[in-house]
């Protein structure tokens, strides 16, 4: 069992001794190589082809999850008791509460299929893949009901080349800085959610032309809003085998393509999802 903090202490010191300003080499071919998608999805091929991943900086893409986060209802979603304390028993253990889709998390596919992987069969070289940001912040500023459409799929690639196969395709609608404002779940006096999200035809299109394995949102839901009960990209998505993340921190401060992320997924046996710590490495 690792001591509390040990893997930020080995982080700390790698920093000190210049590992991250003179950058790391990570060797990912074999594991990239071993994933496939569910659905008949192209298998992704990019990690293979590139060889070695290199990075210099890694940035959390996770928010702290804390009592009270944010849910689309209001309802509280996680809860901790502290049932043995250092003050009482020197040590110090938490009994946690929670739903699974809470903070910055998974949703497998099993989230909304009959039959799809749950989060433990999610094969992990899956959750290690190129990351494409998709800017729509302009929009969503001006419009909370704002969707990422193929139209913003197709200026990205105009500017950065098509999307890499395997990636992870992220909108960034700048909703990460509301966090601890009412704006973050979009609620209005009728009840009604009003949050950005992926259109449903763009989410066809990742599917059916690229060979994505992943799509993540810095909002509660990879659909915009919740407030009609309707959820075409998460049927669709997560339907076809693939994942997605939702809550998601810190694009601002990460290139729009170059970057690589990893998925730090829960192994939950038939679990639909679960909090996870995203990390960029770019």
């Amino acid at each position: 069992m690792c001591p509390p903090n040990c893997l930020h202490a080995v982080c700390e010191k790698a920093t000190r001794r210049g590992l991250l300003k003179s950058g790391f080499t990570l060797g990912i071919a074999a594991m990239a190589g071993a994933g496939s998608l569910a659905g008949g999805a192209r298998p992704a091929s990019a990690a293979t082809d590139t060889g070695p991943l290199s990075f210099s900086k890694i940035t959390d893409m996770s928010h702290t999850l804390y009592e009270g986060f944010p849910t689309f209802s209001g309802e509280r979603w996680f809860e901790m008791e502290r049932p043995v304390t250092w003050e009482k028993d020197r040590v110090n253990l938490n009994r946690w509460t929670l739903m699974e889709h809470t903070g910055t998390h998974i949703d497998a596919p099993l989230h909304f299929s009959e039959d799809g992987n749950s989060v433990d069969l999610i094969p992990v070289a899956d959750l290690l893949c190129p990351l494409a940001i998709i800017d729509i912040r302009a929009k969503a500023a001006a419009d909370a009901d704002a969707y990422l459409t193929p139209d913003d799929i197709a200026a990205w690639e105009a500017q950065h080349g098509e999307i890499p196969e395997g990636a992870c395709v992220a909108m960034n609608s700048g909703w990460a800085a509301h966090l601890k404002t009412e704006k973050y779940t979009g609620l209005d006096a009728e009840g009604k959610n009003h949050t950005p999200g992926f259109h449903h035809e763009a989410a066809r299109f990742l599917i059916e032309e690229r060979s994505v394995r992943g799509i993540a949102v810095d909002t509660l839901s990879l659909d915009r809003g919740l407030a009609s009960g309707e959820f075409p990209v998460h049927y669709d998505w997560l339907g076809s085998g693939r994942w997605g993340v939702e809550c998601i921190a810190s694009m601002d401060e990460i290139a729009p393509s170059g970057a690589y992320v990893f998925v730090g997924a829960p192994k939950v046996a038939g679990g639909s999802g679960g909090p996870s710590r995203i990390v960029a490495l770019h």
